[in-house]
């Protein structure tokens, strides 16, 4: 048994008690935020925010600059979204689930080449090129970039990027020796799965009553 522990949390040995207490008040937060996606509720903002803003201190203390740089675009995606979930679109209705548009969809494409130039570039100024990590974050950055954005805009494509980013966060954070945060990204990915489904059964009933 004390080989499994050791397996999965023994880099936590060398960690500040401080640092290991906020890594798991940001899962939480983290988790919270993404159920209340799945549930369509407004609360998917602050809650995202907090942990978000934690996640900003950590990484930049540990030195990981592009998952620092995807927390600090999802905090200011969060006031974005918050301000889009809450406008009033008509006297009665705010912003609704929809499909992703043409011109949203060159949007993504323009946003995810963006992210990798920017992100390459950042790498590149702080001689971060020093594994294959380093190129692994550059592609979730770019894909989380695009998922968040479409998520603020409440597009329910916006899940198949959050998968697709959350399957591969789950080995990379693992290896990168973020245990707590592994198994974050793991819980994310099924309930991003069950978030697309719920807001797929809801854009489906709402057609139906138009």
């Amino acid at each position: 048994m004390s080989h499994i522990f050791n397996f999965f949390f023994e880099q936590y040995f060398e960690y500040d008690t401080v640092d290991i207490i906020l890594e798991i008040i940001a899962v939480i937060f983290g988790f919270l935020s993404v159920w209340y996606s799945k549930e369509n509720k407004i609360w998917v903002f602050p809650t995202g925010m907090i942990s978000t803003i934690i996640f900003v201190y950590l990484l930049l203390k540990w030195g990981l600059l592009g998952d620092m740089m995807i927390n600090a675009y999802y905090f200011i995606m969060s006031v974005y979204g918050w301000y889009i979930w809450t406008r009033q679109v008509d006297k009665s209705d705010v912003t609704p689930i929809a499909r992703t548009t043409q011109k949203e969809k060159k949007a993504s494409v323009v946003i995810f080449i963006g992210t990798l130039f920017f992100v390459y570039f950042v790498y590149q100024w702080f001689d971060k090129w020093t594994s294959w990590v380093a190129y692994a974050d550059t592609i979730t950055t770019a894909i989380f970039f695009v998922g968040m954005w479409l998520m603020a805009r409440r597009k329910i494509e916006n899940w198949i990027f959050w998968i697709i980013g959350d399957i591969i966060s789950v080995p990379l954070y693992f290896y990168k020796g973020f245990t707590f945060t592994s198994f974050q990204y793991l819980g994310f990915t099924i309930i991003a799965i069950y978030g697309y489904l719920a807001w797929k059964k809801h854009l489906r009933n709402n057609l139906q009553i138009v």
